[in-house]
């Protein structure tokens, strides 16, 4: 069971990930886009899910039953090439459903002091 204490707790990836336009290719060859000048909104998640489990893996969470229940992107420009993106995240929320735990978790995208994307997951855990 997560611990209501979780809530609010931010995680600042220590490293950055550099946009290269190889990336870029092999992410809109893997889902079938044809446009490869700039990386599609999903192409987000890449960065975004490894910091997202590394917050929650200390807050008891069992990933052996989690599922993912949405996904929802606010993209503040294209990420492109050259791009040198680091990421946080934020739980926004963890409360029981149906005896299922739901948490959401905020990551946003930054290239220096500019803020390119933020995503929001929600998590399901089964009970």
């Amino acid at each position: 069971m997560l611990s209501p204490d979780i809530v609010g707790r931010t995680f600042v990836g220590a490293n950055s990930f550099a946009v290269t336009q190889e990336s870029i290719t092999e992410f809109c060859l893997a889902i079938g886009e044809p446009d490869f000048s700039v990386a599609p909104p999903t192409f987000s998640i890449k960065i975004t899910l490894a910091e997202s489990e590394t917050l929650l893996k200390d807050s008891g969470l069992d990933w052996n039953r989690v599922v993912h229940g949405d996904q929802r992107f606010e993209i503040n420009r294209p990420i492109i090439a050259g791009d040198s993106l680091r990421c946080s995240s934020t739980i926004e929320s963890a409360r029981m459903v149906a005896g299922n735990e739901i948490v959401s978790v905020r990551s946003d995208l930054h290239h220096e002091t500019e803020l390119v994307a933020s995503s929001w997951s929600t998590l399901v855990v089964r009970a």
